[in-house]
């Protein structure tokens, strides 16, 4: 399944206009970089990847819709999977964005 380009597009605009932000395919889909690390990503399997502080992981899986990213049968702390349906307003859309590039900007560029 390819990414939802639609989805990748209305990523694209929350993002915004940064002179740090970059784009790249990774995990299937189109991942939006800040200063090199993966903010948020439109994934091929649906829905969206958010990377987030491996701290608060466990809180937003209990009180969000996410579900933690799983990669060759292991979970991922900071890496969040959240399904379309979930992400399908713009507001929801918009806190997950927010979540993934302050988090992402938070850390050193690569």
């Amino acid at each position: 399944m390819a990414y939802d380009e639609e989805l990748a597009g209305r990523i694209r605009v929350l993002v915004g206009d940064r002179a740090d932000l970059t784009e790249q395919k990774m995990f299937g889909g189109l991942a939006f970089l800040i200063g090199g690390n993966m903010a948020i990503a439109a994934s091929g399997q649906g829905g969206i990847l958010v990377r987030v502080d491996p701290d608060r992981s466990d809180e937003l899986v209990a009180t969000t819709p996410a579900e933690p990213m799983e990669m060759r049968g292991r979970q991922m702390a900071g890496w969040l999977r959240v399904d379309t349906a979930d992400v399908a307003g713009d507001a929801a859309l918009g806190e997950w964005v927010e979540r993934g590039t302050a988090y992402a900007a938070s850390l050193p560029p690569k």
